[in-house]
C-alpha cells in the first residue's frame, strides 16, 4: 500500500505553485547606439585607411622631408659664394713737405672701387678657393703723378689645401654624413611606425570579426534554448515533464540573452577601437556606420623554422637598423674627433696679375725743383762767366705709352700677363696639448661602446620577441585544431543527449548542460580562430614581414 502511494505521488514532485508560466519573450537584439547604416569592409581597406589617417605617420613623413632638406643644406656648404665690395672714398691729407706732391699744404684723393669675388670649398680633399677681380678709378691733385686719373685692375686667386688635418675628413663632410644617416634613421622610424600601426589595425580587425562571430554564436544559443523550451512546454502539457523543467529552460534562455547583450556591447567596443585607428577625425560619417568585416579565409601557411624567423628578424627589424645607424653616426663623430687631434698643415698658393692705365697728366712747376731755381740760376750765371755749361734739371718724357689710356687699356694690360706675381708655401699649426680634441675623441669612443651594448640588448629583445611570437602562433594553431575538435564532439554529445531525452533516458538538466557545453565550445572555437590570426600578425611584426605580407608600398 505504501509503495503504491509512492508511485502515485511521483508526478507531484517537481511541480511549481501558481499558474502556468507564460512563454519566454522572443529575443530582440536592439539596434546599437549611434549606428545608422552598415558598411562591409575588408582588411586591405582597413589597412589603407589606417595608413592614410594615422597622425604619427604624417609626422614621420614630415620628419623625413626635413631630413632630406637637411642633406641639401649640408651640401650647400660647397655652393660657390659670390661677393662684392664696392665703395667711393675721398680723402684730403695735409702735407708739410715738398715731397708730399703739393705746394698748398694738402693733397686730395678720390677713388671708386668695385671688387667682386667668388669663393667656396672643394668637395674633395677639403680645400678652399677665392677668386676676386678688383678695378678702381683714382684721381688726385698730387703734382708727382704722371697718370691722372688712374685705372688700376687686378685679378687674385688664393688656394688653401689641407695636407693633414681636414684633408680626408672635415666638418663639412661630417655634417653631410650625419645628415644622410639621419635620413636613414627617419626611414627606419617611419617603417617601424608602419609595422606597428598595421599590426594594431590587423588585430583590431580580427577582434571585430571575433565580436561579430561571437554575437552570432550567442544568438544561436538563445535560439537553441528557445527550441528546447518549446519542446519542454509541449511535453509538460502532455504530462511528460514537470513544470520545473520549463523553468529550467527559461532560466537558460535568460542566461543566454544576457550573454547576447554583452556580446553586442563587445561588438561596439571593438568597432570603435577600429574606427579610432581608421578615421581621420570625429566628423567622419563612418562613425555612424556599422563596420561588418568581410574576412577572406586564406589557406594556412606553415610557420617558419625558428632559425629562419630569427634570421629574418635580425635582418629586417627597424629597431636593429636604428641601432646600427646610431653606431655608424658615432663612427663619423669619432672620425671627426680623431681628425681634430692632428696638426694643421696647409699648402697655400696665390697668384695675381695686375693692370694699370690712365690719362697722362701735365703738371705745373714741380715744387721740389722750383725751390732750387734761384740757387741754380745764380750758379748758371757764374758758369756762363767762366765758360762752363749751365746746370739743367733732368726731365722725363712722361708715362710709358702702354700705360696711357682708359679703363680698357688697364684691362688689356691685365690680360696680357705683363705684371704677375705668384706665391706658394706651407702653413703649420701644431697644438701643444689639444686636450679638447683628445677628450672629444674619448667621449666618442665611449659612446660607441655604449651603443654597441644597447644593440646587444635590442638583439636579445628581438630574440625573445620572435621566440614568444612563434610559440604563440604555434600554440594558437594547435588550440584552434583542438577547439574545432571539441566543438564537433560537443555537437555530437548534444545531439546524443537530445536523442536520449526524446527516448526518455535523459533529463532536461543534462540536455541543458550539453547545450551550455556546446555554446562554450563554439565560443572557444571562434576565440581560437581570432587568436590565431592575431598571433600570425604578431609573428609578422616580430619577423619584420608585416609590410611584405600585406603588400604595402612605402613612399
Amino acid at each position: 500500500m505504501k509503495l503504491a502511494l509512492f508511485f502515485l505521488a511521483l508526478p507531484l514532485f517537481g511541480q511549481v505553485n501558481g499558474p502556468p508560466l507564460p512563454p519566454p519573450k522572443p529575443l530582440e537584439v536592439p539596434p546599437r547606439i549611434g549606428v545608422l547604416g552598415t558598411v562591409n569592409i575588408g582588411l586591405p581597406e582597413v589597412i589603407q585607411r589606417v595608413l592614410e589617417s594615422d597622425r604619427d605617420l604624417v609626422i614621420s613623413r614630415i620628419a623625413r622631408e626635413e631630413a632630406v632638406y637637411n642633406i641639401k643644406g649640408a651640401l650647400g656648404v660647397y655652393d660657390p659664394r659670390l661677393g662684392l665690395n664696392a665703395f667711393r672714398s675721398r680723402s684730403v691729407a695735409p702735407v708739410t713737405s715738398l715731397l708730399g706732391g703739393s705746394s698748398d699744404g694738402k693733397v686730395s684723393q678720390e677713388q671708386y672701387l668695385a671688387d667682386p669675388s667668388l669663393s667656396g670649398s672643394f668637395p674633395i680633399l677639403g680645400g678652399t678657393y677665392k677668386l676676386d677681380f678688383s678695378s678702381a678709378r683714382q684721381t688726385s691733385d698730387s703734382t708727382f703723378l704722371t697718370l691722372n686719373p688712374q685705372f688700376p685692375t687686378s685679378v687674385n686667386l688664393n688656394l688653401t689645401q689641407p695636407l693633414w688635418r681636414g684633408m680626408r675628413y672635415d666638418d663639412n663632410r661630417h655634417r653631410i654624413g650625419v645628415a644622410r644617416q639621419n635620413l636613414n634613421l627617419t626611414d627606419e622610424q617611419f617603417r617601424q611606425r608602419v609595422i606597428e600601426i598595421v599590426t594594431q589595425a590587423v588585430q583590431a580587425y580580427w577582434e571585430l570579426d571575433y565580436a561579430y562571430r561571437n554575437l552570432e554564436v550567442q544568438i544561436e544559443a538563445v535560439r537553441l534554448a528557445e527550441q528546447q523550451d518549446a519542446s519542454n512546454r509541449r511535453q509538460e502539457q502532455q504530462g511528460l515533464l514537470a513544470p520545473v523543467d520549463v523553468v529550467a529552460t527559461q532560466t537558460q534562455i535568460a542566461t543566454f540573452q544576457q550573454t547576447v547583450f554583452l556580446a553586442q556591447q563587445a561588438v561596439t567596443t571593438a568597432e570603435n577601437a577600429l574606427k579610432v585607428l581608421m578615421l581621420p577625425d570625429r566628423t567622419d560619417l563612418m562613425w555612424g556606420m556599422a563596420l561588418v568585416p568581410q574576412a577572406v579565409e586564406d589557406p594556412a601557411k606553415p610557420l617558419p623554422p625558428l632559425d629562419d624567423a630569427i634570421k629574418a628578424a635580425l635582418a629586417g627589424r627597424p629597431e636593429l637598423a636604428q641601432a646600427a645607424i646610431s653606431i655608424e653616426t658615432n663612427k663619423l663623430d669619432a672620425r671627426l674627433s680623431r681628425e681634430q687631434t692632428k696638426p694643421q698643415v696647409d699648402a697655400v698658393a696665390s697668384f695675381s696679375t695686375v693692370g694699370l692705365a690712365g690719362r697722362e697728366f701735365v703738371a705745373g712747376a714741380n715744387p721740389l725743383t722750383a725751390s732750387f731755381l734761384p740757387f741754380v740760376t745764380g750758379i748758371n750765371t757764374l758758369n756762363a762767366l767762366n765758360g762752363l755749361p749751365p746746370i739743367v734739371f733732368a726731365t722725363t718724357s712722361g708715362a710709358p705709352p702702354f700705360l696711357v689710356g682708359g679703363y680698357g687699356q688697364s684691362l688689356s694690360e691685365l690680360t696680357s700677363g705683363s705684371f704677375t706675381s705668384a706665391q706658394v708655401g706651407v702653413q703649420i699649426s701644431v697644438p701643444l696639448r689639444n686636450r679638447t680634441a683628445i677628450a672629444a675623441l674619448a667621449v666618442s669612443t665611449a659612446e660607441g661602446r655604449r651603443l654597441k651594448a644597447q644593440r646587444q640588448q635590442v638583439e636579445m629583445a628581438v630574440e625573445q620577441d620572435v621566440r614568444n611570437a612563434l610559440q604563440t602562433a604555434s600554440s594558437a594553431d594547435d588550440r584552434l585544431d583542438a577547439a574545432v575538435t571539441a566543438r564537433k564532439y560537443a555537437e555530437q554529445q548534444y545531439a546524443s543527449e537530445q536523442r536520449q531525452f526524446q527516448a526518455g533516458t535523459s533529463t532536461v538538466f543534462l540536455v541543458l548542460q550539453r547545450q551550455t557545453d556546446l555554446i562554450a565550445a563554439r565560443t572557444r572555437e571562434v576565440r581560437a580562430g581570432a587568436d590565431l590570426k592575431e598571433a600570425r600578425a604578431s609573428l609578422d611584426r616580430a619577423t619584420a614581414r608585416t609590410i611584405e605580407a600585406h603588400g604595402i608600398q612605402i613612399k
